[in-house]
């Protein structure tokens, strides 16, 4: 870090820009990438699968544990995994606020695109009512519904190995949760579903990434955040129908829409330019309002 820190001050005394001063700053700011000090192939992982194809969670343990644990899904419209932005950077975030982060490989549809395929009618915010049950899916077929079903059991079978190893990486088992990227989302939404007592998360976080199902509130629902901006096609709308589902059912939940940008967002500096660029800390806030942090 200081090595790192030496050169960006160096390179502000040079003869750069306004913008290219405010970018190098801003790097300041962004935690260092974390190093996984575990990993384990998930009972759900087919051995004879490649080794890279396998379902595995890669632990991220912080220096000081407060006991909270996230187990991070990552996006990628579930034929690829945003890895770097939605579980190394993330993770590196999470341990410096004490919080223990797990990243999840889940099952990911390997099957070609159908031939012919139409893009699904655009969805404006203003119409959840589009989404029944919260259904965001634009685009059911067997086999990735297969597949969303098989993530789900991976994602439930993280949470799980999480509360097994409890003790050993200095986590509370009471203070367990998702937090889903994109699809990812949908992932540990259909998870959290179907889950039994020792799959099911303490508290569900979605960060851009609506219901791929028919939603069923769980009884023992956890308390649900959801971020998103406002300007997502179909995101936005399928994550209101969310929150309205949830809230039917009793359950809680709250629901932030940013105003600013479109589509999906990373974890970014805080520049005070933007809005969405506060939904890290006011996740931070979400979690220690609910008890699950310090």
């Amino acid at each position: 870090m200081k090595k790192n820190l030496t050169f960006l001050l160096a390179a502000l005394r040079l003869n750069t820009t306004c913008g290219q001063r405010v970018a190098l700053l801003s790097m300041l700011f962004l935690p260092l990438m974390a190093m996984a000090q575990k990993q384990y192939f998930l009972p759900t992982a087919e051995s004879s699968a490649d080794e890279k194809d396998r379902p595995m969670i890669e632990v991220y343990l912080p220096q000081h544990p407060n006991g909270c644990a996230v187990v991070l899904c990552p996006g990628g419209a579930m034929r690829w995994l945003s890895w770097e932005s939605d579980v190394v950077k993330m993770a590196s975030f999470l341990n410096e606020h004490g919080i223990a982060a797990i990243g999840l490989r889940y099952h990911l549809n390997k099957a070609s695109m159908p031939q012919g395929m139409q893009m699904p009618p655009m969805v404006d915010v203003t119409h959840p009512e589009t989404f029944t049950q919260a259904d965001a899916n634009p685009m059911h077929n067997a086999s990735g519904d297969s597949i969303i079903r098989l993530a789900a059991q991976d994602a439930k079978a993280a949470i799980r190995m999480v509360r097994e190893h409890a003790d050993e990486w200095h986590i509370s088992k009471d203070k367990i949760g998702f937090l889903g990227f994109s699809a990812g989302g949908g992932v540990a939404i259909a998870a959290t579903m179907s889950a039994d007592s020792m799959e099911r998360p303490n508290f569900l976080c979605t960060n851009f990434g609506p219901s791929l199902m028919p939603v069923t509130v769980p009884q023992d629902a956890p308390p649900l955040l959801i971020m998103t901006r406002a300007d997502h096609p179909n995101v936005a709308a399928g994550l209101v129908a969310l929150f309205m589902e949830w809230k039917k059912a009793g359950a809680n939940a709250e629901l932030h829409i940013y105003g600013d940008g479109r589509g999906p967002y990373e974890l970014m500096p805080q520049t005070g330019e933007t809005t969405t660029e506060t939904w890290s800390s006011q996740m931070l806030q979400w979690l220690k309002a609910k008890g699950f942090c310090l």
